[in-house]
């Protein structure tokens, strides 16, 4: 006899089979010929200019790593506001699940918003802002004829 987990575990094995099997069923029957427009890589039905392998800044992945981290924290909030709000229960217990569920996710909120402290003091949400610099080249025209012009134009 298998228990409740036993169930899961072969429900998650036959899974992982099925989806293997459905992969290799599907690279015998396809049709494999490359050319080199199916090679060339793909930018919105233009030409690519440049190469495509670009580096991008760190930053965009904290950024989305601390996202997703939000993004779980309301999946982990969504089943305990279904049972907070539950009166039948609270009422069976006299109160204590109220307040032990309530406790619970005050740790669990402090937990998270110490983790985002920590990254705000760490520096890892603030984004890099690039430094101004003077131009050394000689113009004719005049400095303040540039500078009129910008007072125009910002207003």
């Amino acid at each position: 006899m298998l228990s409740d987990f036993g169930y899961i575990l072969l429900f998650i094995i036959s899974g992982i089979v099925f989806v293997t099997l459905m992969l290799f069923v599907a690279k015998l029957i396809r049709p494999n010929r490359p050319n080199l427009e199916k090679l060339s890589t793909y930018e919105s039905g233009e030409e690519p200019d440049g190469n495509a392998n670009v580096r991008f800044n760190m930053r965009f992945y904290v950024i989305a790593l601390i996202f997703v981290l939000f993004d779980v924290e309301l999946i982990f909030l969504f089943p305990w506001a279904t049972v907070f709000g539950n009166q039948h229960l609270i009422e069976l217990t006299n109160g204590d699940w109220g307040w032990f569920s309530i406790i619970e996710m005050f740790i669990f909120l402090g937990i998270l918003v110490l983790g985002l402290a920590y990254a705000w003091v760490k520096g890892h949400l603030d984004w890099v802002r690039p430094e101004v610099t003077k131009s050394t080249y000689q113009s004719n025209v005049p400095e303040t004829l540039y500078e009129n012009i910008n007072k125009k134009y910002s207003k």
